[in-house]
């Protein structure tokens, strides 16, 4: 049975950082990819980021290059996302995926989900 869980999210002000974690168990992705996603209430579910499995490539969406990072810890088979210069729009439930397969910034390409960590930024 594969799992992520999602850690890290919470109530924040305009500005502020917080880093989320994705742990996977029941199988290793040490060799593939992983990816971030978020949603908000009545919107489809939008890239934020993702990696490859040797940690050496990673892509972001436009609304977070430069202020969010994405990484991975291969030998704990953890993905991390540090969320910097938070602004309210931030504001989402965030979710981890893994083993695409198909075109990575759709949500449907993605086979396996945690469950969701909620980030709010307050203004």
């Amino acid at each position: 049975q594969v799992q992520l869980v999602e850690s890290g999210g919470g109530l924040v002000q305009a500005g502020g950082s917080l880093r989320l974690s994705c742990a996977a168990s029941g199988r290793t992705f040490g060799s593939a990819p992983m990816a971030w996603f978020r949603q908000v209430p009545g919107k489809e579910r939008e890239f934020v980021a993702t990696i490859s499995g040797s940690g050496g490539s990673t892509r972001y969406a436009d609304s977070v290059k430069g202020r969010f990072t994405i990484s991975t810890d291969n030998a704990k088979n953890t993905v991390f996302l540090q969320l910097n210069s938070l602004k309210p729009e931030d504001t989402a439930v965030y979710y981890c995926a893994a083993q695409p397969n198909g075109l990575y910034w759709l949500y449907r390409s993605w086979d396996y989900w945690g469950q969701g960590t909620q980030v709010t930024v307050s203004s």
